[in-house]
């Protein structure tokens, strides 16, 4: 059981390794030969450039300008300069809404400590029931004397603690619904002033139903020409390209290899570098590296060319799905939105994922497996992975986690984050949360629980639950104080820079790549967010002694990752911060839990007359999340066709001559056969190409295609055009 020293010595260390980094970072980002690593959005941007380009020989290493350590905290109020909608422009939508869920956390906690303080500390603070518990073998500190546990059992002074628990919920809720409403607004304004896109133009098409007369390409081309006749532009079709992604990363792996090798032999000429062709170049023949990798490099680069060919030619690496373009914003939204066929089963349409968001591996998947998948992984986390959960540091969990969202299927990076950060947020309630409670509560109070009867038990643990909250103050210290300063220094990227930079970096493409800034990580950063809007919420009313560390939480982590997000994390996608009715939802959850913890706490101190008017709390949070999701999830999930009208209008007034279906037709090609490396790419790249193009049907019935399409390389033909050229007889 922590005491108020040991609070007080944790804080002081982890307050004393928060500043120890933050020092090391404010040094180390003002070296010239680190900018890279604490700057790298920037030179992504092409709006920086390397110091180390010009000056003394000594000045491209270390910064001399004295003056500059004086002011080594500028950057904390750089971070917060930046307006909204500039941070918007520069980081895109998904991160400067991700940043709200800080201010979320400020907004609701700041006035809740400011009240719990105020009342329930001196409600708790006047009693001496933990003073005569002690006599009963019941541990306690000084610092649970601020909390509920020090209320005699029956006491009317739980009264306060109803009311307050209702005035934090309708709290919470209005910061919930006012932010909401923000958050939905800003998602259409940025929807609506948005520069064009290929997602705004695409729906994915899956479950294409197959047809013994047409290829799959033929067979989307003319059910779209047909049933979107004014609308459909072209179309891509989905390959099997997985082995071959596969084949062409293996090869830049040998060629990174090879360039090692090439840029060690330049250096030291006396003796050509040797490697060991066994496994891990552990063991077996010792072999010359060059002349190895060069041969292992022709060897792939020839099977890459027959992979090629064979998803150029075999129908079976053609997949029942497509990525569908129309001419227009509104006819995609009509697609995307509505059942294109009477089997609801077959010709599914959603969103296309912007393109840096498609998670191409998963493309492949037949629709029919998804299900399939889905029920596997359920079954595997009910019954598989609570066994091995707790063997399991929590660093390697979110990979896990990742790699099985992966297996489920999800075609975009941003819903293979959201379902991982789903998982995560529920494996923290369940064994970080729960699992410390329940457990550290009772193991605590073991020697009371030996003394007492049965009938005894109930009550020592309604008294042990707020005391746990010491061990989350220590938690909160460590991970959210010393844990953010680390974040900011970011000595793993620093390290691995350096390494690559000395040894691998040859060109300035090389040294982009070494930069590798990494992303925001929604997939651990808002499940860790969320572990801190529950610990809040559920000792707000229990011990409120905890609230103002979470709030120097929130604060300090607000201003690093916005510092981060302007200078460091490349944007991978952009999502138009479609994960926020997941982040009110992870809300809604902590606060009902907060709510069925107090009822249950309070059953335990016999204040039966008083829990009853608790019960209202669940039902009315539940009525809440149920209204905030009729009235504002749909603008996160549909795209009004309104907006969609009114921005293909001023588009077509602003540029009356757009080549739409040129911008369109290789927007959603898989990656491999967009490379710049070899010349067989754009070949590839134009023999897929035309087969998006339409072609005349090989059905005997005109049915489901009324007359054949004709070739054409501009945009398609609207049906009544068609029937114009060819008259039914």
């Amino acid at each position: 059981m922590a005491t108020l020293g040991d609070i007080g010595v944790s804080a002081a260390i982890n307050l004393l390794s928060a500043l120890i980094f933050l020092l090391a970072f404010a040094i180390l980002r003002l070296q010239p030969f680190n900018d890279r690593v604490y700057f790298p959005k920037w030179y992504l941007k092409g709006l920086r450039s390397s110091p180390t380009r010009s000056g003394a020989f000594v000045r491209r290493f270390v910064n001399l300008d004295f003056r500059s350590y004086l002011r080594f905290l500028n950057w904390m109020p750089e971070a917060i300069r930046m307006p909204e909608p500039e941070l918007i422009e520069h980081a895109g939508l998904d991160s400067a809404v991700y940043l709200r869920i800080y201010l979320i956390g400020l907004k609701i906690f700041v006035p809740m400590a400011m009240l719990a303080w105020a009342i329930l500390v001196p409600v708790n603070w006047t009693n001496n029931t933990l003073e005569l518990a002690k006599l009963s073998n019941v541990t306690s500190s000084d610092i649970d004397k601020l909390s509920i546990s020090n209320i005699p059992l029956g006491s009317d002074r739980f009264w306060t603690h109803i009311v307050m628990a209702y005035v934090f919920t309708f709290w919470t809720c209005y910061v919930l619904m006012k932010e909401y409403e923000k958050v939905a607004t800003m998602r259409l304004q940025f929807l609506a002033s948005e520069r064009r896109r290929p997602d705004q133009f695409t729906v994915l098409v899956r479950n294409v139903p197959p047809d013994p007369d047409e290829s799959v390409s033929e067979l989307v081309e003319h059910f779209f020409l047909v049933n979107h006749p004014d609308h459909y532009l072209t179309h891509q079709v989905v390959y099997n390209s997985n082995k071959l992604a596969k084949l062409v990363k293996k090869k830049k792996s040998m060629q990174n290899w090879l360039d090692f090798y090439q840029i060690k032999y330049s250096r030291d000429q006396s003796q050509r570098p040797l490697i060991k062709t066994g496994f891990l170049r552990l063991w077996g023949q010792k072999v010359d590296a060059i002349d190895h990798y060069n041969s292992e490099i022709e060897k792939l680069s020839k099977e890459i060319a027959e992979e090629r060919e064979k998803v150029e030619t075999d129908p079976k690496s053609v997949m029942p799905a497509a990525f569908v373009s129309f001419k227009s914003r509104w006819g995609a939204a009509v697609c995307a939105q509505t059942q294109q066929s009477r089997n609801p089963t077959l010709w599914l349409t959603e969103w296309a994922p912007e393109p840096r968001d498609v998670y191409w591996q998963n493309l492949p998947i037949p629709y029919v497996s998804l299900a399939i998948r889905r029920k596997f992984i359920k079954s595997l986390i009910q019954g598989f992975l609570p066994g091995i959960a707790l063997k399991l540091f929590l660093i390697f969990l979110p990979t896990i986690l990742m790699i099985m969202s992966k297996f489920e299927g999800f075609t975009s990076l941003s819903s293979l984050e959201r379902r991982s950060a789903m998982r995560y947020y529920l494996f923290n309630i369940v064994n970080v949360f729960l699992g410390s409670i329940i457990a550290g509560s009772a193991f605590e109070q073991l020697n009371s629980f030996i003394k007492q009867s049965a009938s005894e038990i109930p009550k020592t643990i309604g008294v042990a639950i707020p005391m746990k909250a010491t061990f989350f103050i220590t938690y909160i210290m460590v991970d959210g104080w010393a844990g953010i300063a680390g974040e900011v220094l970011m000595l793993k990227p620093l390290i691995i820079f350096h390494l690559k930079n000395f040894f691998l970096v040859k060109t300035e493409k090389d040294r982009e790549e070494a930069m590798d800034p990494g992303s925001l990580g929604f997939n651990t950063g808002e499940p860790r967010i969320q572990f801190y809007f529950l610990l809040g919420l559920v000792y707000a009313t229990v011990t409120p002694a905890l609230l103002p560390f979470i709030i120097i939480f929130f604060a300090f982590a607000y201003v690093v990752f916005r510092h981060q997000i302007i200078n460091v994390y490349n944007q991978e996608y952009e999502s138009g911060a479609a994960f926020w009715p997941d982040v009110h939802g992870r809300i809604i959850i902590a606060l009902i839990i907060s709510q069925v913890l107090l009822i249950g706490l309070l059953s335990t101190k016999h204040a039966a007359q008083s829990t009853p008017f608790l019960i209202a709390l669940p039902v009315l949070t539940i009525w809440f999340h149920n209204f905030c999701k009729g009235r504002y999830e749909p603008a996160f999930i549909r795209y009004p066709l309104q907006e969609a009208m009114m921005k293909d209008t001023l588009e077509r007034a602003r540029e009356p001559n757009l080549n739409l279906k040129a911008y369109l037709q290789n927007a959603y090609m898989h990656p491999v056969f967009k490379g710049d490396d070899d010349e067989e790419d754009e070949d590839i790249s134009e023999k897929l190409v035309t087969e998006s193009v339409l072609v005349p049907t090989k059905r005997q019935s005109r049915r489901n295609t009324p007359v054949p399409s004709r070739i054409s390389s501009a945009s398609s033909p609207s049906l009544t055009e068609v029937i114009k050229e060819h008259p039914e007889p």
